[in-house]
């Protein structure tokens, strides 16, 4: 008994010690991350720092872990020690919690102890990325966009009212992407119930996180603002001007890029670039831009590609991928203009030079020369519409002459490379306002376009469908090349004309995410190492890609230059992204171009937005260049007759998806739209309110088997006052008049029929009373006085007329006599109305024939007039 007692007190104080320890809230953090809501999870115990072993650890966890830091939801779990082994001990080794504890002690866990003893080791540490307190939402990566907190439960858009920069320099600085560059107000709120956060922040712009700015609730929980905030953070942030002269506004260019002041190179640097830094440091317009200054060794490489209107430097397309490093000393410089009130001359480069001239930019280093190049609706800096910007208009150059030459001079301008290909006919879409050039007859040595010789600035004879273009060889596209699968491949970029592999050291998680995000397949995925080598040879263009949470597309991503074989063959990169999956067909396989076509949205069959299958998934067509040819090879493709209207700008609603096609230029008589020209399949730099529709003359003439086995059909006319709506109608008023005159006919006959079988029962009555006379009269069966008509005494029955169809023998019965089928015979007697064929009324109808064959009892009395009114032989008394 006493024994029993001490056990019981002993396990009494072993579960009172147990609730003690397991009731303390471990105290959590996360260390060695890029910011304070990710990184190695760590728990305190005993004043020590220890960390978890990721063995169990799930998305569960791992949202509760979030959850207690005050960090938002889980975004991901990377394991094996992702964030690098901890130190000290390993304090657990397993968690098991349901996900709406508040804190990780609230789980169920495993003792605390350390558990390196146990041969736990540091390889296997747990690590967790939060979304944090504050995002940006909707915009073109995790580093721009509406700005949202979470309160626990939901995402709550902030409105703009008294949100100020030094607010935004505190999120930009939380989520690791640089400063911000760009505030944004009056953004409409796009949910019909939006919810807004009910509390204003006033940062000082020093505070580590938003969460710990100071806040000022909204009266009545009401915030004064005319929309949601958007913020733009950027690692490119301030520039200034380095000079030994007394000058503010001349000197080497130089960035504040991640927080470090840098030189940039002047590989790719020209006055549209100089004219964004003149503007943005409010010294003017750019004189000149000199090169070879005497500079850092370090100098960045990326390349900007401005119009020349841009307000600030970083608004400027990017390219870093593949950008050689620079050569000491090749630093970029400006000379603006100043404050200067004078009106600069005008550089007079339009005028037509002799072959062989070239101007340059510093033939009149004291003119300001206004004029900008870009290249337009190419998806890239270095393809597209030629435009360019002179008198504060954007003008085309025309066809008329373009060739190779022309657009060697135009990519070299650009920086971009050699020309590959001088397109005509509008190829990247017709643009708008004037066209400045025509009959360009370049050498191809010129330093601007507008130094070759031509009629003359503004001299032409042209429309916008016949707008130059050109390809350079600094044209990039990306893909995935597989057979089977989906957002799931080698990974290849197209350079310098060819597609190539890219090597895939030493691609970490945001550089994946950056590939999969811009091929349209999720904001995730991995490198798959375990895949054999791929068959075949290629060029292998780059490595050692490292992107950064600020760029929004692989392009912005620094690497190492671009080379024919920068690596080996087994390290091509096999990327498998989180929309993967098997490739199929949208119907049974192989799937036939009409099978990849679709209209979507619109009023019948034959209209709607035009959606294509490429690579797994529908998607949309841009109306960039969109035209009735286009348009004409859709409805022709589809069995949908000819082409009513070329419909743009998502008329029957955006698309959703991908959008496959851009540029699309077709004859108008192909046979598919796949054998049309366009942009590389996913290369578009349109957004789904640019989506191509298409309205049609006709039905299917082949329609399709929906999933049910059953046929679609059209419901409605494609267009009531077209040409094809008139003709409908007309029709449809011929076929209506048919229709009556059909029906009285047939109203008709069923009335003859009706009347022929009156006449037919007189007929046959009359029949039977004679032979009733006859047999009366020879068997002695009634009395004369019984008879109301008496017959001549002459009376001859030899010349009685039978009834065509009647039996020859009664036998005196009264008795119904089944009708005979018809057999086709009628009488041939002229004029009798008994003359009717029925098969000629009502043919392939096996019903009785017209002759009733029943003898009824009745009006005995008849005259030959009452036969001859039928049309009848009269029955002949001798």
């Amino acid at each position: 008994m006493a024994l029993g007692r001490r056990l019981s007190l002993r396990g009494l104080c072993v579960l009172l010690l147990g609730t003690v320890v397991g009731g303390q809230v471990l105290e959590l953090r996360l260390k060695d991350g890029a910011h304070r809501c990710e990184g190695r999870v760590e728990v305190k115990h005993q004043g020590e720092w220890g960390t978890v072993d990721d063995g169990s650890w799930s998305w569960k966890d791992a949202s509760v872990a979030c959850r207690q830091l005050g960090c938002g939801v889980a975004v991901g779990i990377p394991q094996e020690a992702y964030f690098g082994p901890g130190v000290g001990p390993i304090w657990l080794s397993y968690t098991s919690c349901e996900g709406v504890e508040s804190t990780v002690s609230d789980c169920r866990h495993s003792n605390i102890k350390d558990y390196r003893n146990d041969s736990y080791i540091h390889d296997w540490d747990a690590g967790v990325v939060c979304s944090g307190f504050v995002h940006l939402a909707r915009g073109d990566g995790p580093c721009s966009g509406r700005v949202e907190v979470y309160s626990g439960e939901a995402w709550i858009p902030v409105s703009d009212g008294n949100f100020t920069l030094p607010t935004a320099q505190v999120i930009c600085a939380e989520l690791g992407c640089g400063k911000a560059v760009s505030v944004q107000g009056q953004v409409p709120f796009r949910e019909s119930n939006a919810r807004y956060w009910a509390e204003e922040f006033r940062c000082e712009g020093e505070e580590p996180e938003l969460r710990v700015c100071p806040r000022v609730p909204c009266p009545g929980g009401t915030c004064h603002h005319s929309g949601a905030v958007q913020v733009v953070c950027s690692v490119y942030t301030d520039v200034r001007l380095v000079t030994n002269s007394s000058s503010q506004c001349e000197g080497q260019v130089e960035m504040n890029i991640s927080g470090r002041w840098r030189a940039l190179c002047a590989s790719h640097w020209g006055l549209a670039n100089a004219n964004v830094v003149c503007r943005q440091l409010g010294c003017g317009v750019a004189i000149s831009t000199p090169n070879g200054a005497e500079g850092s060794d370090q100098l960045w490489k990326a390349r900007f590609h401005c119009s020349g209107t841009e307000s600030f430097l970083w608004k400027c397309p990017v390219t870093v991928l593949g950008v050689p490093d620079c050569s000491h000393g090749n630093t970029a410089s400006v000379i603006c203009s100043g404050n200067q009130t004078q009106v600069l001359p005008q550089c007079d480069h339009f005028v037509s030079e002799p072959a062989g001239s070239a101007a340059s930019e510093e033939s009149a280093p004291y003119c300001s020369d206004s004029r900008q190049l870009r290249l337009v609706d190419g998806g890239s800096p270095c393809a597209g519409r030629v435009e360019i910007l002179d008198q504060g208009s954007w003008g085309t150059i025309c066809d008329d002459g373009w060739d190779l030459d022309d657009a060697r001079v135009v990519c070299r301008q650009l920086g971009c490379g050699e020309a590959l290909n001088a397109t005509g006919s509008a190829h990247f879409g017709a643009g708008s306002g004037p066209i400045w050039l025509d009959d360009l007859n370049c050498t191809g040595n010129e330093s601007q376009v507008w130094t070759c010789p031509s009629p003359g600035w503004g001299q032409h004879d042209c429309r916008h469908k016949e707008d130059a273009g050109v390809i350079c060889s600094e044209f990039l596209a990306l893909r995935m090349v597989s057979e089977d699968q989906q957002c799931a491949g080698w990974l290849e970029v197209f350079y310098n004309g060819t597609w190539g592999s890219v090597c895939r050291s030493p691609m970490d998680d945001v550089t994946v995410s950056i590939i999969c995000s811009q091929l349209g397949c999720g904001d995730s995925g991995s490198v798959n190492t375990s895949v054999g080598l791929r068959e075949g040879s290629r060029p292998r263009w780059v490595d050692l890609i490292q992107c950064r949470k600020t760029d929004t597309s692989l392009w912005q991503c620094p690497s190492g230059p671009w080379k024919y074989s920068s690596c080996s063959p087994k390290e091509e990169a096999y990327i498998s992204c989180a929309g993967s999956r098997p490739k199929s067909c949208p119907t049974a396989a192989p799937c036939t171009d009409r099978e990849k076509l679709q209209l979507r949205g619109g009023d019948s069959e034959c209209s709607g937005r035009v959606e294509v299958w490429h690579s797994g998934s529908w998607g949309t067509v841009c109306d960039d260049s969109w035209s009735l040819a286009e348009a004409e090879v859709v409805c022709q493709q589809l069995g949908c007759g000819q082409a009513l209207e070329a419909v743009p700008a998502a008329t029957f609603g955006p698309g959703n998806g991908s959008i496959w096609l851009d540029g699309v230029r077709c004859g108008g008589r192909e046979s598919s739209l796949w054998d049309c020209a366009a942009e590389p399949w996913g290369q578009s730099d349109c957004k789904h309110e640019e989506d191509a529709g298409v309205r049609c003359s006709g039905v299917r003439t082949t329609l399709p088997t929906t999933t049910a086995g059953t046929r679609t059909t059209s419901n409605s006319l494609p267009g009531i006052f077209s040409l094809p709506g008139v003709l409908c109608l007309i029709l449809g008023a011929l076929l209506f008049l048919v229709i009556i005159i059909l029906v009285t006919q047939l109203l008709r006959w069923r009335a003859e029929r009706r009347a022929l079988s009156s006449y037919e029962d007189a007929l046959a009555e009359a029949v039977y009373e004679e032979l009733d006379y006859r047999l009366t009269q020879k068997e002695g069966l009634g009395s004369p006085d019984q008879r109301t008509d008496v017959p001549a005494e002459n009376y001859d029955d030899a010349e009685e007329v039978p009834v065509p169809g009647t039996p020859p023998a009664f036998q005196g019965s009264e008795e119904e006599v089944p009708p005979e089928k018809d057999d086709g015979v009628r009488s041939s007697q002229t004029g009798s109305c008994l003359n009717f064929s029925r098969e000629a009324a009502d043919p392939g109808e096996g019903e009785e024939s017209l002759w009733l064959l029943q003898g009824k009892k009745g009006d005995t009395g008849y005259d030959d007039a009452e036969l001859s009114a039928l049309g009848t032989s009269p029955v002949t008394f001798s």
